[in-house]
């Protein structure tokens, strides 16, 4: 897997972290309390999947370590269209591969149409038309 570990009060809002070590979630909020008489500082995080869109919310100690995804943008080009799903060509590695189409996609894409996409720990996500 491509990720590195951080401190979670390293952790801002706005940065992916690895939930459950299987969901890639963009952080939308990070408080961190105070540590307490018998206790250390905890940290409450709410984030939401990049990949399903559910929210997850979860506490951690703020002294715990959390694995942050590298998540890499690339551009590709459209080779087919078939029934909501998009065969690609990256253009750096010739690497061809499907990736679903996104809703605000659909009617936008066409053959030889160039894309920006993001691969998020082996899975493609479609982020915008080049």
């Amino acid at each position: 897997m491509d990720f590195k570990v951080v401190g979670i009060n390293e952790l801002r809002k706005g940065d992916s972290i690895l939930v459950d070590d299987q969901f890639v979630c963009r952080i939308t909020d990070i408080a961190v309390s105070a540590p307490g008489k018998h206790g250390h500082a905890k940290a409450r995080v709410e984030a939401v999947g990049l990949l399903d869109g559910k929210k997850r919310v979860f506490v951690m100690s703020a002294e715990d370590r959390a694995k942050i995804p590298i998540i890499e943008k690339k551009t590709a080009q459209v080779i087919s269209l078939n029934d909501g799903k998009v065969q690609l060509m990256d253009l750096e590695s010739y690497e061809v591969f499907d990736a679903d189409i996104p809703e605000e996609f659909k009617d936008k894409l066409a053959e030889g149409v160039q894309v920006n996409y993001s691969d998020i720990m082996g899975q493609k996500l479609i982020k915008g038309l080049k």
